[in-house]
């Protein structure tokens, strides 16, 4: 048997393992490289493999790092199914025609603004509307906690991994002549008690180990601190200095998270009636898939929902639906909260938002969320004080607060806790989906602390088990 680390190895993004044995070549997640100006370049040469030779993908979540390019990978020939729970299925289906609707819109952009016939051309999406929609024919749903067997050589089940609606683990048994292998694949894991989704699933056994470490190098500050510095920030911003707040938030679980909270501390009385506006056509769609699924949420949740259909004066909350509507937002100069995507502001009406507000001191952006290298986002947080935005150099004079508490990654202790629910060492146990330094240093911990064969391979690693 073979193990290929083709992305998230001593890096975040691209999310993407190849297992191969006689007679199976099995890819769990295809995620799209983000962040940096070779992130294109990457994902149009993502991958080792040709995928017509890929028998069956495992979808762990539907976050576009872990699955962006399952379009691209059914159009350049892959026949099989893709396998992952039912709510992922049904939120790939905003996720992915969305990914491709900005790749098609960016590109007819660049298209216009070319200006001679010598101008450099723009490179086309790495794949339309209409090849998204045919990736998602070959979506196979599954309930969490069931066994399957897709292929003669392989059984897999899924269990909830905590990190966001339908994120799973994944359990998988992989036959060979004469043995039987249990891989595990964390996905991404959640920090156990937060709200929206329950915790994630403790794992017993494995052969072979594959866990994240996004935020393997550090701890989450506890929730009620994060909840006493995000209500001080609102009112010195809304009612002290008289601005708006831009919170730039992924729109699958990041969004409803914070909606969640802000419910919440408005009915503590902790904040007053908040103007918020959510500007984001996939985090609405979002949102109503989120609350379809109640089977999935934890109990804290439904009960906050059904409390807030009695209760909507708590929070005066809109989608924004069409363009007019975003640009409309713009002028406002006061007493908003605007949350719009992408997280890590480096596509979507976050930026228009961030272009109108970020050169103004009275306003505040609020990161909420992990910012891979090389995004606007991350330079945001590394205190930058010039951006360039649609070509605009802007100044940064609004206030960025970084609150790393509402994060939906495990932290370092929840990391550890996670894997001390083994029973017995893996007799392999691979750190990936972390910066370089951090996937290093988690597994030098997890070797030293529990004494484990632990490793953080590099991208394009293939290893013999």
């Amino acid at each position: 048997m073979h193990l290929s680390f083709v992305g998230a190895a001593q890096e975040v993004t691209g999310s993407c393992f190849l297992v191969e044995v006689e007679g199976l070549r099995l890819l769990v997640d295809c995620g799209m490289f983000q962040g940096g100006r070779e992130a294109r370049a990457r994902n149009l040469d993502a991958w080792p493999f040709e995928p017509r030779d890929i028998d069956l993908v495992l979808l762990t979540h539907a976050h576009i790092d872990h699955s962006g390019l399952l379009p691209r990978l059914c159009a350049l020939g892959f026949k099989g199914p893709i396998i992952t729970t039912t709510a992922t299925a049904d939120l790939l289906s905003v996720m992915l025609l969305d990914s491709a609707f900005i790749q098609e819109s960016e590109w007819a952009r660049a298209q216009r603004k070319s200006k001679s016939k010598k101008a450099r051309r723009a490179p086309p999406p790495l794949y339309t509307v209409a090849q998204a929609e045919a990736c998602l024919a070959q979506l196979q749903p599954v309930a969490y906690d069931t066994e399957l067997q897709p292929h003669p050589a392989l059984r897999c089940v899924f269990r909830d991994a905590g990190h966001i609606l339908g994120s799973a683990i994944v359990e998988a048994w992989v036959e060979e002549p004469g043995r039987s292998t249990k891989l595990v694949f964390s996905g991404d894991l959640g920090q156990p008690g937060r709200p929206i989704v329950r915790d994630p699933t403790v794992i017993e056994s494995a052969d072979v180990l594959l866990v994240e470490s996004t935020y393997g190098n550090r701890l989450h500050r506890p929730l009620d601190a994060t909840l006493d510095e995000l209500v001080q920030v609102i009112r010195d911003t809304l009612q002290r200095r008289q601005g708006n707040i831009i919170i730039p938030a992924f729109a699958l679980g990041r969004t409803q998270e914070l909606l969640h909270l802000l419910v919440d501390l408005c009915r503590q009385g902790r904040l007053p009636r908040l103007q918020v506006f959510v500007d984001s056509p996939m985090a609405d769609k979002v949102t109503a898939i989120t609350w379809q699924h109640s089977e999935v949420l934890d109990d804290e949740t439904r009960a906050l929902l059904s409390l807030r259909q009695q209760h909507p004066e708590w929070l005066d909350l809109r989608f924004t639906k069409s363009v007019e509507e975003s640009m409309a937002l713009n002028r406002i100069k006061a007493g908003a909260i605007i949350v719009s995507a992408s997280g890590m502001c480096d596509a979507g009406r976050i930026k228009h938002h961030l272009r109108h507000n970020l050169g103004r001191s009275e306003c505040a952006i609020v990161i909420i969320g992990y910012q891979a290298t090389g995004t606007l986002g991350r330079r945001l947080v590394d205190g930058e004080k010039r951006v360039r935005i649609f070509g605009e150099d802007i100044n940064v004079r609004a206030g960025i607060h970084t609150i790393g508490g509402l994060s939906a990654h495990a932290d370092q202790a929840a990391l550890l806790g996670w894997l001390k629910g083994f029973k017995q060492p893996p007799q392999r146990t691979f750190v990936v989906h972390g910066e370089a330094e951090t996937a290093r240093g988690f597994a030098q911990q997890v070797a030293g602390d529990r004494g484990w064969r632990t490793e953080a391979p590099e991208r394009g690693t293939r290893i013999e088990l």
